[in-house]
């Protein structure tokens, strides 16, 4: 049977306990640019929180007003949801890269009454989003703008006194999703399930604990940043530190030094890269395997990366390619999957620490229910932290669950005889070729990625004889693609790296060619979600008129200058 959900499990709930048992505690580190720092303890963000809150109710907000949140990952980004729920509002986080166009849809469609700006890159673009009228809030670290300042409210603002709560059926946030298809939709999600599907996922990752530290650094907008780490806090109290930029990463994850440290396979792949820049893989190879040589190279990568302190690594959004999980193996980093979805908060399998699952995502948390469709291999889960539904769409909403409550995935997979859950690809990306063969793309890109000079691929196919893979090269690779030796060289490696892959693939899916592309997927120009997945009716948006040329060429690499 699910754990039960206990009022003081629920969100403002766990606030007050730790304004009220640890206020002198640290449980956020901010930088704040230029090398310096600043700690916030307990009772600090407390008597900010409550003062905003307090603000917020004198502006109108309470019982379910929708309240909007633009700004990368900061310690201001929590204390501002926190204040919405305290003030009786609904969160409206947007993801800090969405295009003025998609940040006006949303700000619209959730019908918000006040938007929070802060941290921003590339505001002057966004801010056209915003419609006329619409109340806004500079948070501190918020690009210049002439809204009232938080700071200045804080301090003129006398703190909402007392503890007000919300019951577990209340609406806490909207999560408009970053899907890899079409608009985003408006995830509404309860206080009861964050809490219900937090302490699901902390019975599997029992090592999170009240000295545990964490980076946050994956968009706060996302439902998996949303709910391991500020509902992780709150259930733990444990120590948060934010990154400050993208060039500054490497510095933040060694200042944080976390002890749980969750990503997306980009990320880990890019992590891969980065050793092998300074030391060839086959090199590597040979120091691990001299036992004492072996260890100080694990423990000085490790340093290097940040990770030395790791306890609890972990990875979602997409599956991790076995070459890659090996290879963190052999540093002594044992990766565990986690699978979930924004309707689900996240928490749907996972695997064990310290219990060998290749190739899966491990069985459901404790309390899921999962089954796979006999008509379609679709994977199907209801569980208590599932979405209240989809917010002004009912009938996507009943798209998307049954009436007994199971929720279409549309991810395929098999459950194997220990339980555990093996995704296969996805239902509306199964495409047919024009020999009326099906394939399935997921797994043949998880091979296609791990050669050192991909950053991100997309194999398509649908309508031609045989699947290509379109690849968009890291940022030295694509640089070195300039210099014709260099090209010559990594066309003859991605020649090999073609074969090794096709040789482990049925005739009807083997690739035809491989295509690099030269225009980077980033998430401003629509290629990539947030959370780094490629989205493939952009691919072929953008490609698609050249698929058949360039499965005429006959050639097994081609470069494709934008």
């Amino acid at each position: 049977m699910p754990e039960p959900i206990l009022p003081e499990h629920l969100a403002l709930q766990r606030l007050y306990h730790w304004e009220r048992s640890a206020p002198d505690r640290v449980c956020f580190t901010q930088p704040q640019g230029g090398g310096v720092l600043r700690e916030f303890t307990w009772s600090q963000v407390l008597a900010e929180v409550r003062r905003i809150a307090a603000h917020l109710r004198e502006r109108g907000v309470r019982d379910g007003s929708k309240v909007a949140l633009l700004s990368k990952n900061c310690a201001h980004w929590l204390m501002a949801d926190w204040a919405i729920w305290m003030a009786g509002g609904v969160s409206v986080p947007l993801y800090p890269t969405l295009s003025a166009a998609t940040i006006r849809q949303i700000l619209l469609h959730s019908e918000a009454q006040l938007l929070f700006v802060g941290k921003l890159d590339g505001w002057e673009a966004m801010r056209a989003g915003i419609p006329d009228g619409l109340p806004c809030i500079g948070m501190p670290l918020a690009p210049a703008n002439a809204y009232p300042q938080w700071d200045e409210l804080v301090a003129r603002t006398a703190p909402l006194a007392g503890e007000p709560v919300r019951e577990a059926g209340e609406l806490a946030t909207l999560i408009y999703t970053s899907g890899t298809t079409g608009m985003p939709k408006g995830v509404m999600q309860s206080f009861g399930a964050f809490a219900w599907s937090i302490r699901a996922g902390l019975k599997r990752l029992d090592a999170i604990d009240p000295d545990t530290r964490m980076l946050s650094y994956l968009p706060l907008a996302h439902v998996a940043e949303r709910a391991l780490v500020e509902h992780g806090q709150l259930v733990t109290g444990m120590h948060l530190f934010f990154a400050e930029s993208l060039e500054t990463f490497a510095t933040d994850l060694q200042r944080a030094r976390p002890t749980v440290f969750f990503s997306v396979p980009r990320l880990w792949v890019k992590f891969q890269q980065g050793v092998h820049a300074k030391m060839p893989p086959a090199k590597l190879q040979r120091l691990l395997k001299i036992p004492l040589v072996g260890a100080l190279v694990r423990r000085k990568i490790l340093r290097a990366l940040g990770l030395d302190q790791c306890r609890i690594a972990a990875c979602g959004a997409a599956p991790l390619p076995p070459e890659l999980r090996t290879w963190y193996q052999g540093l002594g980093v044992a990766i565990l999957d986690a699978y979930g979805m924004t309707e689900n908060c996240g928490v749907s399998h996972a695997t064990h620490p310290g219990r060998a699952s290749p190739g899966t995502v491990g069985p459901p948390y404790d309390g899921v229910e999962c089954r796979i469709a006999p008509a379609n291999g679709e994977i199907q889960m209801r569980s208590p932290g599932l979405m209240m539904g989809y917010y002004k769409a009912p009938g996507l909403t009943r798209e998307a669950m049954t009436d007994d409550g199971w929720l279409h995935t549309g991810d395929k997979g098999e459950i194997d005889e220990q339980g555990n859950l093996r995704i296969t690809g996805r239902v509306k990306d199964l495409f047919k070729t024009s020999k009326g063969k099906y394939v399935s793309p997921a797994p043949i890109e998880d091979q296609l990625v791990m050669h050192p000079a991909v950053e991100a691929c997309c194999v398509i196919g649908a309508n031609l004889g045989q699947p290509m893979g379109i690849l968009m090269l890291s940022p030295a690779a694509a640089q070195g693609a300039g210099n014709p030796l260099s090209r010559q060289e990594l066309e003859v490696s991605f020649e090999a790296h073609l074969r090794h892959v096709n040789e482990g693939l049925d005739p009807h899916e083997q690739l035809d060619c491989l295509v690099t592309v030269s225009e980077p997927w980033t998430v401003d120009n629509g290629f990539i979600t947030p959370t780094f997945k490629v989205k493939r009716n952009r691919i072929e948006e953008a490609y698609g008129t050249l698929f058949e040329g360039w499965s005429r060429a006959g050639r097994a690499v081609l470069w494709h200058q934008a």
